[in-house]
């Protein structure tokens, strides 16, 4: 079940909110056979979060199917951190995972199936209730509460302390597969998942590349979004060297492109499969359709590059 991006407002009596966390969504399966993890398109965490399989296999109290976010927690500011989280990237397996040094939380809101029972037509303050008691939560998981407070107090917070924002939920709305207008994104700041479709050469003392040029479908066509040439180190200006080489392409992925001019000279430019799915912070979108100051936060392999579309406020 996913929300949907809409202002943020006070909402209605009958809603809930949650903190807005900033991770990888996943379902998590825990039963007498051991336990694991699944990102959004159905691959395999498991290797990746070995201490958190771990935790929910001893947590259990019975078999059951849960939903949740794997996030890591800043130290500096104690918040979730996207980027922090991408240091432990799914497919790094065992202990080269945990040698990242990065701590890892999962953060469960939801059941949809306990001890042979579906739970999605129950209304969420049912399955949260079961949730509650299904798992023993304490150390690295973590029950996403419903938080207390006005929309001002507790939006105004979130957004002053650097958090992502909200999540509200309508109380008695049942769980259903897809995006729903009874779950909505109340962000304090602009956040865009987008196909990485090129890459520009590298200048000055910049190794690897200069910036990514990136997009998102509309109509079936790749719709050019910008170059976004900040939010990496050194060792994420490799990572991605390595894995953007072996897209290569002699032509553009884009095309649908407000203005020719917008995008850099053939020259520069490298173009790729647009297979590989970034996470990407900026400050709005420009009348012609382009990211704001963009910053790169981190590669998603947990959804389908055909499945990017721009996120319009409703």
């Amino acid at each position: 079940m996913l929300a949907t991006l809409v202002e943020p407002h006070a909402l209605p009596g009958g809603w809930i909110y949650e903190p807005k966390l900033d991770g990888w969504r996943c379902l998590a399966v825990a039963g007498p056979g051991g336990a694991h993890l699944f990102s959004r398109n159905r691959k395999s965490l498991d290797d990746a979060y070995p201490e958190l399989v771990e935790a929910l296999r001893r947590a259990a109290r019975g078999p059951g199917i849960y939903d949740g976010e794997i996030v890591a927690i800043d130290p500096r500011t104690g918040i979730s951190s996207f980027s922090q989280l991408h240091r432990r990237i799914p497919g790094t397996k065992g202990a080269r995972s945990r040698r990242t040094g990065t701590s890892i939380e999962l953060w469960l809101f939801d059941a949809l199936w306990y001890e042979g029972l579906d739970l999605r037509q129950l209304p969420l303050v049912d399955r949260k209730a079961v949730l509650r008691d299904a798992i023993r939560f304490g150390g690295a998981l973590r029950f996403t509460p419903a938080v207390n407070g006005t929309f001002a107090e507790l939006y105004g917070k979130a957004c002053a302390h650097g958090e992502e924002g909200l999540i509200g939920k309508r109380a008695d709305s049942p769980y259903v597969s897809g995006r729903s207008a009874d779950w909505v994104k109340l962000k304090c700041v602009n956040e865009q998942e987008l196909v990485i479709g090129g890459w520009t050469d590298p200048r000055g003392s910049r190794t690897s590349f200069g910036a990514l040029l990136v997009g998102y479908y509309e109509d079936g066509e790749l719709r050019y979004a910008g170059k976004v040439g900040t939010g990496f180190d050194a060792k994420t200006l490799q990572l991605l060297e390595r894995k953007l080489r072996p897209l290569a392409r002699s032509t553009t992925p884009f095309t649908s492109v407000t203005k020719k001019s917008l995008l850099p000279r053939s020259t520069e430019v490298h173009w790729v499969k647009p297979t590989l799915v970034g996470q990407f912070g900026f400050a709005e979108w420009t009348p012609d359709g382009l990211l704001r100051h963009p910053r790169f936060l981190g590669l998603r392999d947990d959804k389908a590059a055909a499945d990017v579309e721009r996120e319009v406020r409703r």
